[in-house]
């Protein structure tokens, strides 16, 4: 069973402990995928989604969404080491060793790997835990921002709550309208968003994860979507 902690679409968060409790009654397995929220968890207040994953068989955060790392880096833990390597373990005889070593390929599908925890322990050790909570905070504030500029106009909708550094907003509007409005935007070269579907509709989505991102650039962002809703 597995259940995403922070999904895609509107970083929204499962009842962990709840589905927790189900899964383990069923004697299923519990995934948590806290690829993109995992992050904010390094600050207590943003902890609350993290709710019940202690409760969980296996936990995935992919420092590359949110942790200033650049593609790929994911991490996993599981509580339950042997079966996840009882899972993925398949040695062919040619590697086979009378030594019960230690091998990353028996914990999932990959038998070469790049070394990926370098460029994690490059930005723990430039940024420190310190450093990466100032980030996260100030990402999760311009968010707020940006949030209450939409909430605040007539011309423009919330579609979802915000959570984390992400918005899902959209222009008063059809949907055809919205997905000229977005070409527009990115066209213009100036700020880059996507969009998402929700019950049906065409929705624009805001994410927050530069290190070097201000409130001047989301500033300008709002700007230019105002700018284009016009033209």
């Amino acid at each position: 069973m597995s259940t995403a902690m922070s999904s895609t679409s509107f970083a929204s968060v499962d009842p962990v402990r709840e589905l927790a409790e189900r899964a383990h009654a069923a004697g299923a397995w519990l995934h948590v995928d806290a690829a993109y929220a995992g992050t904010s968890w390094i600050c207590e207040e943003e902890r609350r989604s993290a709710e019940g994953v202690e409760l969980a068989d296996s936990l995935t955060i992919n420092p590359h969404k949110w942790m200033l790392v650049p593609m790929d880096c994911s991490l996993v833990w599981t509580s339950r080491p042997d079966e996840w390597r009882e899972a993925f373990s398949l040695v062919p005889e040619y590697q086979r060793t009378p030594d019960d070593a230690y091998a990353l390929s028996e914990y999932g599908p990959a038998l070469g790997r790049r070394f990926r925890s370098l460029k994690l322990w490059a930005v723990l050790r430039c940024y420190g835990a310190e450093g990466l909570r100032a980030i996260v905070r100030e990402h999760v504030r311009l968010a707020e921002l940006f949030a209450s500029w939409v909430g605040e106009s007539a011309e423009w909708e919330l579609v979802a709550p915000q959570r984390f550094s992400l918005v899902v907003f959209r222009r008063n509007g059809s949907d055809e309208e919205n997905e000229r409005l977005l070409e527009r935007v990115n066209a213009s070269g100036e700020i880059f968003i996507v969009h998402t579907k929700l019950d049906g509709r065409y929705v624009l989505r805001l994410a927050i994860g530069n290190a070097r991102t201000t409130e001047d650039d989301v500033r300008c962002a709002w700007e230019v979507l105002n700018r284009e809703a016009t033209r």
